[in-house]
């Protein structure tokens, strides 16, 4: 009885060890904030370091960056700047300085009263640290926020270090106008494709000579990460981003919806348990548009005929008819040119209810800044088909493509 009580025990404890945390993947991509910490390089000693990030920026040790670099001997973090949702991850509108929980450093929000590290903020520090997960789509903000930081070290003089992170939707996919900087804003920080294919590292280095921004810039490359990765290839564990951003494979619907979205004509699931999943409206029969969208045969994609109610933002507590959009190959799937094609098809097939000509102000403003363009809106309000709209903007995807080549920095 007492060997069986002694194997059942070490059978147990076994089970407990395949379960404890943290557990290193076999393979797994190593992220900038890991290669620091392995290779302890002499530029960050003795510096008294102020760092963007926010929690959802996890080691493969589920450690915060701040908890990392805090731990690092000869450093000290001295501030710490945030985001648009804030150091949480899980904020939405303007968010108030703070400090963490964990550390008590003094938290500086760069989504409120400014929108860039003011010389007060930045008082006493002689190194910037940059480490945020990004989505891969231009009009996301944390690029935004990385080139106003970029912009304030340049002018004090302070080392802008960036700590590099997967792009999720990979390295080798780029679609989408090329943004035309009389059409900047802070969901349109510079030069680049709707989606850039490039990771926040070489989005620094774009930004720092095509901008003339000039900081003393250094990136601390991943290892292991391959042009060709998805998130799902990395090994890593996905922490939403925002909100609305829950899951890893998010961003390629965010880049599918999010121009849609800026129209307060349809729900794109915002508000509901599918973000950017979705589209619909009370008004839109879901087995016709889907029947319709369907018939076009685009590439990698499927239109499922869906209903929904939206708990806030548009059509909040409406009943909705629409489409679940199903990606069925990612690697032929087009998310920019699909999105155009559903705005195209909800023109021609509800000209009343979807009706551009009515968009002014503010939404018009923001869809041509999430564009990077008027040319779009101008094309379907002038009854342009959405294959027309797509070529046209096919010579700067190509020269933006031959451009980046000198900014990247994985194969």
């Amino acid at each position: 009885m007492k060997r069986i009580l002694r194997y059942a025990a070490a059978f147990f404890l076994a089970v407990l060890s395949l379960h404890a945390w943290p557990r290193e993947p076999r393979d797994r991509v190593m992220t900038g904030i890991e290669v620091l910490e392995s290779r302890n390089p002499g530029f960050i000693k003795g510096r008294k370091i102020g760092i963007v990030t926010n929690k959802t920026t996890l080691d493969s040790r589920m450690r915060t960056t701040v908890e990392v670099l805090a731990a690092m001997k000869e450093t000290r973090v001295a501030a710490i700047y945030s985001p648009e949702h804030g150091f949480t991850g899980g904020r939405t509108g303007d968010v108030e300085d703070q400090s963490d929980s964990l550390t008590g450093i003094r938290i500086f929000s760069l989504h409120g009263k400014t929108r860039r590290p003011t010389g007060k903020m930045l008082e006493g520090i002689d190194m910037l640290v940059f480490d945020m997960q990004d989505i891969g789509v231009r009009s996301y903000t944390y690029a935004s926020t990385m080139k106003n930081c970029m912009e304030e070290a340049a002018r004090r003089s302070i080392p802008f270090v960036v700590l590099d992170r997967p792009n999720p939707l990979g390295g080798l996919l780029v679609d989408g106008p090329v943004l035309d900087m009389g059409f900047s804003s802070f969901i349109g920080p510079g030069p680049v494709a709707y989606v850039h294919g490039m990771t926040m590292g070489e989005l620094a280095g774009y930004f720092n000579t095509e901008l003339g921004i000039n900081c003393k810039l250094t990136v601390v490359p991943m290892e292991g990460w391959k042009r060709w990765m998805r998130w799902q290839d990395t090994g890593l564990t996905w922490t939403p981003t925002s909100p609305n951003i829950p899951e890893s494979d998010t961003p390629l619907f965010y880049a599918t919806t999010g121009i849609l979205g800026e129209l307060p004509l349809v729900s794109i699931g915002v508000g509901y348990t599918l973000p950017f999943k979705i589209f619909g409206a009370p008004w839109i029969d879901p087995d016709r548009i889907s029947k319709k969208l369907n018939s076009m045969k685009l590439p990698g994609v499927f239109f499922q005929p869906f209903y929904f109610t939206p708990r806030y933002h548009h059509f909040k507590d409406t009943f909705c008819g629409g489409s679940r959009i199903i990606i069925t190959d990612e690697k032929s799937f087009r998310p920019v040119e699909t999105g155009y094609h559903v705005i195209g098809t909800l023109i021609s097939m509800y000209p009343d209810n979807f009706d551009l000509s009515k968009i002014s102000g503010y939404a018009e403003g923001m869809f041509n800044q999430a564009n990077g363009t008027d040319l779009v809106l101008k094309m379907f309000r002038e009854g342009k088909p959405a294959e027309e709209i797509v070529h046209g903007y096919q010579q700067g995807l190509e020269s933006f493509m031959e451009q980046r080549k000198k900014y990247l920095l994985y194969e």
